[in-house]
């Protein structure tokens, strides 16, 4: 698909802007004048403010390396990658106004018994990371590459499904992260690749003014038997102000995922294959927990090959006070999905409030996070008939969902015409505001 073009005005200092463009924050901030330092290390060559990396190639470790130039550049500087980097070796950075010019290859040793232990752990979902971005006022870029080799883990986890508990990682076995941008204001990602991830790709984390564009995304296994899992392009958790703009995404699971607490989201013009979807979730996982997504504008998506197109999935209620499969509180609110292209999509339209729920655990315990306020505008494509009785849509709420509208609907079955699909609802305040016929169903399925 064609993506449409984008002219993004200029933005006022802390100033909030909503509109064709989605949500933004701040300026980036302009540096002071670069510093100049002097180097000991025989591959870290300065020229004024600019720290340059040479690989130590055959394979050694570059990122001590790599660590020694982000601490001796890591004010108001320039930092420049143009080889291949091999590294076995943490990146934990706290960089402030640098620019990181990546033009060259990171790719980390695929050696689990080294980074089961070692990755930064970052508690939610047992995630870890290899390298954790930090700082303020930072830009990477430069048209480069990050690969995570993530064959190795595909192929053990899919020998060890037990290895990984409640999301990513053990201790003993970790799927971590290719980059984390974490306790971080200020950051643009732009014109890079992020490959072979064991696990999610790019993780935003307590973030906030943070941009991505002209991602490249690519996880596929090859071995059929050992699929890439779990290869969501972006997941955002505890974060504000999030955009990401004009990438492309082939993976196997969501597309983009907005995490608990993540507000004020934009996502367009966006390529998404063989995906799970851009989704709002999951949440409400945990008992006692509060989760809050809010404020998010997702617009100009291409959706193939995928589970989902526009989704929101929230777990069902639970009796049970230390549940972690249901019974966490909050809300959902302020949702928009516009002009989505789907092809080839098993749910283009997926609303469910009993995620990994039993119909009969989501009927006896409905959800105590709410759903309100949810806009579904210009949906449009095909779905792949994987749904029986040729559904194209599905909003499945336990507690009653509230302004839930839809416009410009265009969807239609696989092999048949726009229109004559199946749209399944369920516990909806008021159908009116849909331009689609309700089949009103009792809660089916989790």
């Amino acid at each position: 698909m064609k993506l449409l073009s984008l002219l993004v005005g200029g933005l006022t200092s802390l100033k909030l802007v909503l509109g064709a463009t989605g949500y933004t924050h701040s300026e980036r901030s302009h540096p002071s004048p670069r510093r100049r330092w002097t180097s000991t290390n025989p591959y870290v060559t300065v020229d004024g403010s600019t720290c340059t990396v040479k690989p130590m190639g055959g394979g050694r470790d570059d990122g001590p390396n790599l660590l020694y130039a982000f601490q001796l550049c890591g004010s108001y500087a320039l930092i420049d990658l143009p080889g291949y980097y091999t590294v076995n070796t943490v990146l934990n950075t706290y960089l402030h106004n640098v620019e990181v010019r990546l033009s060259g290859a990171i790719s980390y040793v695929p050696d689990i018994a080294y980074w089961s232990p070692a990755s930064i752990y970052l508690t939610y979902q047992n995630s870890t990371t290899y390298w954790f971005f930090q700082g303020d006022g930072v830009t990477l870029h430069g048209g480069g590459t990050i690969d995570a080799n993530g064959q190795t883990w595909w192929d053990y986890f899919a020998q060890h499904r037990n290895a990984g508990v409640a999301g990513g990682s053990s201790r003993t076995f970790a799927r971590p992260i290719p980059l984390t941008v974490g306790n971080a204001t200020n950051v643009k990602i732009d014109d890079i690749s992020v490959i072979n991830s064991p696990f999610w790709h790019n993780f935003v984390y307590n973030s906030t003014d943070v941009t991505y564009s002209n991602i490249q995304i690519h996880s596929r296994s090859s071995n059929a038997s050992a699929p890439a899992a779990n290869s969501d392009g972006w997941d955002i958790y505890r974060s504000t102000y999030v955009t990401i703009r004009d990438s492309n995404v082939q993976n196997g699971d969501d597309c983009v995922s907005f995490k608990p607490n993540s507000t004020y989201m934009t996502v367009e013009n966006m390529i998404c294959n063989g995906s799970h979807g851009i989704s709002v979730g999951s949440l409400g996982q945990y008992a006692g927990e509060t989760d809050i997504v809010a404020n998010v504008y997702v617009r100009n998506i291409s959706m193939s090959n995928a589970e989902n197109g526009a989704r929101i999935k929230v777990f069902g209620g639970s009796n049970d006070t230390q549940s972690v499969s249901g019974g966490g509180s909050g809300y959902v609110r302020n949702v928009t999905f516009q002009d989505f292209v789907n092809d080839n999509v098993d749910n283009p339209i997926y609303l469910t409030q009993c995620y990994s729920s039993s119909a009969q655990q989501c009927q006896n315990f409905p959800s105590t996070l709410s759903i309100s306020d949810v806009h579904f505008i210009n949906i449009s494509g095909t779905a792949s008939g994987v749904v029986a009785n040729n559904t194209v849509a599905t909003l499945e709420c336990s507690a009653e969902c509230v302004d839930i509208t839809s416009t410009g609907t265009q969807l239609a079955p696989k092999n048949g015409t726009v229109g004559s699909g199946q749209y399944l609802c369920a516990n909806l305040q008021d159908e009116s505001t849909l331009d689609f016929p309700c089949t009103d169903v009792a809660i089916t399925r989790g």
